[in-house]
């Protein structure tokens, strides 16, 4: 028995047929891949379909970067900024600033 897949989720069809590939390299070809992505502004698995011959994705997209974070690390954060660890967003803007106090002195 098939079943139609909703409109609304159409597009999303072709991505769920993919199949992720996994390269175990050695670390100096991941670095080395890893930088050229950056310096391209593409993520790591673009710049690997790039190399590879493959349709790149020429959408720019929205550079940020991510940690997750346990309920464990927010109390610590809450703790190190004087804040309640249910302050999420004051957290993350305490983070931020933190993160650009790191760049702007060079570390």
């Amino acid at each position: 028995m098939s079943r139609k897949v909703p409109d609304k989720w159409q597009s999303s069809v072709k991505a769920a047929k993919a199949t992720q590939v996994a390269f175990d390299l050695d670390e100096k070809f991941q670095m080395h891949i890893r930088r050229e992505a950056l310096e391209s502004g593409l993520s790591p698995s673009e710049k690997i379909r790039e190399i590879l011959g493959l349709p790149v994705n020429k959408r720019p997209k929205r550079p940020r970067l991510t940690v997750s974070l346990s309920s464990e690390d927010y109390q610590a954060l809450a703790e190190k900024y004087g804040l309640d660890a249910t302050q999420q967003l004051e957290i993350k803007r305490k983070l931020m600033e933190d993160l650009v106090y790191h760049v702007d002195q060079g570390n």
